[in-house]
């Protein structure tokens, strides 16, 4: 029997991805507005295609479905503009995906339904597609900021004012040993496993992430300007760049900054992290930060493994804030073996040019905050709610500093 809170956690989802469809005006849903990010409509019928192919195509046998909406949703389609111009309108789309997943939770919660599958034992499915779900409904979020950043008219009129911080120096040392990463078992994904035991070498990393203050002292130093802290790939993204500042960052009339939410224009508190930059911007702060003060010299983007033994020892906070951006490839861990199914694998793993991305942001859902969660993503990637940690060199251990 699959566990109700499984199946809770699963509906929730579903009702989520339902009603961020149901909220727009029929002529957006199925209208791309950053080219980064498929529409809403083409994002929802992912998802229900992902469900369906699993559990009926896989658990059951039954082809069907799938095989009708394939062509549209189907494992290495690329939702270009032309293909999202085929999509069912609003009302099929909408239709369709509560009658599919209704059935399905319907199927789920009848034990006498089910065949005896390996992907159903201890409720394995379920749990992982409620964790699927929600890395669409996190990329469903950033589509309404876009659709909110393109059709933006009056600027909002910024009350407090976003003040400059020089970026601080409070960090915690680890110390060098063996240290566990990855998951063991349990209703993970794909790139989390084999359970690693790595090596590290002694190292300071930030208690918090970057602040919006300290990015602002960034970018009002002539950090987009500045060659310096730019390596080639950085450079070469900043060419293109329309606008030096993070993806949602506006200016009121008077020159202050604001930013745009899921819920529209609000103040930038200047202690919350930095969000909405890109690989690129990180490395680029990192040079930048090591220069600012002695404490920070060699100040780097963290590797997720670093990330990953600080999490789990509880030596740092607000890593549920926002993405943070890791320094390594999203590359398959020592041992990794594919799922034979691609669609169970994770997006992007081992694909050129991905970056490990970890932590969670404000929109991630329960079931994937958790120490041993990886994903990736392009380093010129400005929407995934992601910015920084940094880590430096580890400087003398306490029973080494003088008394």
């Amino acid at each position: 029997m699959i566990p109700a809170q499984t199946l809770g956690a699963l509906a929730g989802v579903h009702e989520r991805l339902i009603q961020l469809v149901e909220t727009q005006p029929a002529r957006d849903v199925n209208r791309p507005f950053h080219p980064r990010l498929p529409s809403l409509g083409w994002q929802l019928g992912r998802a229900v295609y992902l469900e369906t192919h699993l559990l009926r195509s896989v658990v059951f046998g039954d082809d069907d479905l799938s095989g009708r909406v394939r062509h549209l949703f189907g494992h290495g389609v690329i939702p270009t503009p032309e293909l999202q111009t085929q999509l069912p309108p609003q009302d099929h789309l909408l239709n369709w995906a509560a009658e599919i997943f209704d059935h399905h939770l319907t199927l789920l919660a009848n034990p006498r339904f089910l065949p005896d599958h390996p992907l159903l034992q201890n409720g394995w499915l379920p749990a992982w597609l409620a964790q699927r779900h929600g890395l669409f409904y996190e990329r469903m979020l950033a589509v309404l900021i876009a659709k909110t950043l393109q059709r933006l008219e009056a600027p909002y009129q910024v009350q407090q004012g976003l003040t400059p911080q020089e970026p601080r120096a409070d960090t915690v040392r680890i110390e060098q040993g063996h240290y566990r990463i990855g998951a063991r078992e349990g209703v993970v994904m794909d790139a989390e496993q084999p359970m690693q035991l790595v090596e590290l070498h002694a190292y300071r990393i930030q208690r918090h992430p970057v602040s919006n203050a300290e990015y602002l002292a960034f970018m009002d130093n002539g950090g987009y300007e500045e060659d310096t802290w730019w390596d080639s790939a950085g450079s070469a993204w900043r060419k293109r760049r329309e606008r030096c500042a993070p993806w949602h960052w506006r200016h009121d009339t008077q020159g202050a900054w604001y930013g745009i939410g899921i819920n529209g224009p609000a103040e930038l508190q200047p202690q919350d992290p930095v969000s909405g930059i890109n690989a690129h911007e990180a490395r680029a702060f990192a040079r930048w930060a090591a220069t600012r003060e002695e404490a920070l010299s060699g100040a780097v983007p963290q590797h997720e493994y670093q990330w990953e033994v600080a999490a789990r020892l509880g030596l740092i906070e607000g890593t549920g804030r926002v993405w943070e951006w890791c320094a390594n490839p999203f590359e398959p861990y020592d041992g990794y073996r594919a799922p034979e199914d691609p669609e169970l694998a994770a997006s992007g793993l081992g694909v050129s040019g991905q970056l490990c991305l970890r932590g969670a942001c404000l929109h991630t859902q329960p079931t994937l905050r958790r120490a041993s969660f990886r994903q990736g993503a392009d380093a010129a990637d400005e929407t995934q709610f992601a910015g920084l940690r940094l880590v430096l060199p580890p400087g003398k251990a306490a029973w080494e500093n003088e008394s």
